[in-house]
């Protein structure tokens, strides 16, 4: 069964935007973290931004100022509002919430920026 289904990906010229939507279908996902991940052509899959339940926040230093990580548990969703975007910010973007005794990752998003 799909536990996270990611969509809002595709492609958007430098300095475009885009919002990335991750739905989850488990019960619990109100009470854990959620993150957006991503991974490059030749790359290792890297954290881009992590929501805790209670709605705090991180992101990597390459991202800050420019992604805002939100979720709404009304609608089991986490979302990933890019501006800026630049064509280094091109990737598969994952979904991934850690509850007890799971990992769920989503089927990934594909973002291209071009330059």
């Amino acid at each position: 069964q799909v536990q996270l289904v990611e969509s809002g990906g595709g492609l958007v010229q430098a300095g475009g935007s885009l919002r990335l939507s991750c739905v989850a279908s488990r019960s619990t996902f109100s009470i854990y973290g959620i993150s957006w991940y991503r991974q490059a052509p030749g790359a290792q899959r890297e954290l881009v931004a992590t929501i805790s339940s209670d709605g705090r926040t991180n992101y990597a230093d390459s991202v800050k100022g420019r992604f805002t990580i939100s979720r709404d548990n009304a609608k089991n969703t986490v979302y990933l509002q890019m501006n800026s975007l630049k064509p280094e910010d091109t990737a598969v973007y994952y979904c991934n919430q850690r509850g007890f005794g799971y990992s769920d990752w989503g089927q990934g998003t594909q973002v291209t920026v071009s330059s």
